[in-house]
């Protein structure tokens, strides 16, 4: 089981470490699946328990410059390891100003992912920081709990509003009330709601339009107008929202009513899913 990746270039570097600090904010742990043409970042907390899930997914041509893997074997050949999200993020602080980045699987008494990073001095002469990460070596047997999830057939689905808008209004809302309610249509409006004892607060957005349709979808014969809704843990979606660090070229929210509610968000070269489950 081997694997080795190189960054040398500038944008590619900033971008995968700008996806590195959205997991750390993200997931305190979470598995890294490497394979031949792909990273994925996977955190699956069981539903049924109150948990979110997250898979997000890199092309690895897009990032790196050199890319060499080994799997555990040749039908099996991926690797999976589960490591602190912010030990990844906290060793790349320094790879703004860095020439290069490199990372590797070694063996230093415990396993580790290995991340090097060439700084250029003042004097221009180069240094490397090296960072050992532990991780944990998931074996064969637990792959398959590990698989991206299934996207459930939603009853509304509709693009999200600027993110940091949304985030704004929901740091204002977690002061009154520990529970929100996202409601939307296929009209293109959605709704952030809290509702108290002593208050009830919605914030409306318009005109955000939907997605096409498939004929089989069951939300082809939904009244435009019908909300779809899901109440969930405020600080859950306010966790989502702050690890986005720029808007993404496409943000889409699927609403299963009162069962889960699912994000998809494309950021250049990387996708992003994110599920919250419905409080019961």
């Amino acid at each position: 089981m081997k694997f080795r990746a190189k960054i040398v270039d500038a944008a590619c570097l900033n971008n995968f470490t700008r996806v590195c600090n959205m997991i750390g904010k993200l997931a305190k742990t979470c598995t890294l699946r490497i394979s031949p043409d792909k990273l994925n970042f996977i955190l699956l907390d069981k539903v049924a328990n109150g948990g979110v899930s997250m898979w997000c997914e890199l092309e690895q041509e897009n990032f790196f410059n050199e890319f060499q893997m080994e799997g555990i074997s040749e039908e099996n050949n991926e690797i999976y390891v589960e490591l602190t999200s912010e030990n990844l993020s906290r060793a790349l602080k320094t790879a703004q100003n860095a020439r290069a980045l490199k990372v590797k699987l070694t063996n230093k008494h415990f396993p580790c992912l290995t991340v090097s990073l060439e700084l250029l001095s003042i004097s221009n002469s180069s240094r490397t920081v090296t960072h050992d990460i532990p991780i944990r070596v998931i074996p064969r047997k637990l792959w398959k709990d590990l698989q991206e999830p299934t996207v459930p057939e939603s009853d509304v689905s509709i693009y999200l509003p600027v993110l940091k808008t949304m985030k704004s209004v929901v740091e204002k809302m977690k002061n009154i009330s520990n529970h929100l309610i996202i409601e939307a249509n296929l009209n293109g409006e959605l709704n952030l709601k809290i509702e108290t004892d002593l208050v009830c607060v919605t914030t409306h957005f318009k005109d955000l339009g939907s997605p096409p349709l498939g004929s089989e979808s069951p939300s082809q014969s939904r009244n435009l107008e019908e909300m779809a809704e899901v109440r969930i843990d405020i600080k859950k979606f306010l966790q989502f929202l702050a690890g986005q660090q720029v808007n993404p070229t496409k943000a889409l929210c699927n609403i299963v009513n009162n069962r889960i509610i699912h994000f998809d968000l494309l950021h250049e070269d990387v996708s992003l899913q994110y599920f919250i489950p419905a409080l019961s």
